[in-house]
């Protein structure tokens, strides 16, 4: 059993994967270091070559992890939502192929919902295709975007319409018919692709979980995926805090020191108090989740306010910082970038408010 803790996770993402993130940018490749420190693959399970930690004890650690955009990728632990789908939902022969060489690295996988032209708040207007052959194999058609890691992809879980619902295939990316169509610029920087499938062919043992079950198996990943996304980002609004913390108490000025000044102690002290509130919020959501209780309220609640703390503290930060803050040595733009992503990713903020808004009136009435 691992017994790695949250001091040794911050120390390796601080030491080895922050200085290092303009080189993963471009593909520098660590995962061997978090090897050798025996922190890969952490919540994945030990007979698969994982450090089978279990998932509430990984999620206290995802915090520190992701302090940085990169960590999850370098520690082994970004394929944790595909490796748990295909554990519970996966046929046996998919199962086999896929699983141990998913936990090693071996494998990659990517994830594919979202369609040009189609609100991701209404997965019902989804229109790639997959159509079931007499033989039980598929033909998938149709076209993806802000899909993960796709470029460097083996498998693609894509979400189709299969008749008059919607199921989940696991589409080999090497088949006739699979195109990388473009990288897609997000704010400057890169790692989401727009995808196409041509008649593409894929296997029956291929579909994961039943025909029909695509909506519900996207849900539970949801909220998971929410979840870590919230505890990720309270790691890298934190990170923000110290940059802010560290700047305000070197940068001289005048007779004195930026942290002397009262405005520079209200951004401090603003952005602490949304980035403490979202970590309370994230870490009962994951709570939550972690014991396999209702938790729409909590993970929207807690997406919500890391993405909000990240954009307050980052922000705050680029300020005392000054226009030193807005290079990209500084790392401080790379952090602006993720925030104003996150007030859109896995749900924008406007349906999470919705959403939570009409469950909490429905509660208290």
């Amino acid at each position: 059993m691992c017994r790695v803790n949250r001091a040794v996770v911050r120390a390796f993402v601080d030491r080895v994967v922050i200085p290092a993130e303009a080189e993963l940018d471009a593909g520098l490749d660590l995962r061997g270091e978090a090897r050798a420190a025996g922190l890969w693959a952490l919540p994945l399970p030990a007979e698969l070559g994982g450090g089978g930690l279990s998932l509430a004890r990984y999620l206290a650690l995802a915090e520190d992890e992701g302090r940085s955009d990169h960590g999850p990728a370098v520690l082994g632990s970004a394929s944790l939502l595909t490796a748990r789908t295909l554990a519970a939902h996966a046929a046996p022969a998919l199962r086999e192929a896929v699983l141990r060489p998913l936990v090693a690295g071996e494998v990659t996988t990517a994830y594919a919902m979202t369609e040009p032209g189609v609100a991701g708040s209404d997965p019902t207007l989804l229109r790639t295709t997959a159509t079931q052959r007499p033989d039980g194999s598929w033909v998938v058609d149709g076209r993806k975007w802000f899909t993960s890691d796709a470029a460097r992809a083996d498998l693609v879980l894509v979400v189709a319409r299969t008749g008059d619902s919607f199921s989940i295939l696991a589409v080999p990316t090497g088949s006739a018919g699979f195109r990388v169509e473009r990288e897609l610029d997000v704010l400057g920087g890169g790692g989401q692709y727009e995808i196409s499938f041509t008649a593409v062919h894929v296997p029956g043992d291929n579909l994961v979980g039943e025909v029909g079950q695509g909506l519900r198996l996207a849900g539970e990943r949801l909220a998971l995926g929410r979840t870590l996304r919230a505890l990720r980002w309270v790691g890298q609004a934190q990170r923000c805090l110290e940059l802010l913390g560290a700047r305000a108490g070197a940068r001289r000025l005048g007779d004195g020191v930026l942290a002397d000044r009262q405005l520079v102690q209200r951004l401090a002290f603003e952005a602490e108090l949304v980035v403490r509130s979202a970590r309370a919020l994230a870490g009962e959501a994951a709570r939550l989740v972690a014991s396999g209780e209702r938790a729409a309220v909590e993970v929207s609640l807690a997406k919500t306010a890391a993405a909000r703390a990240l954009g307050t503290a980052v922000d705050a930060a680029i300020q005392v910082y000054g226009a030193e803050g807005l290079m990209a040595e500084s790392g401080l733009p790379r952090l602006l970038r993720v925030a104003r992503s996150a007030r859109i990713l896995d749900g924008a903020d406007e349906l999470h408010i919705a959403t939570t808004g009409r469950r909490l009136l429905s509660g208290y009435q």
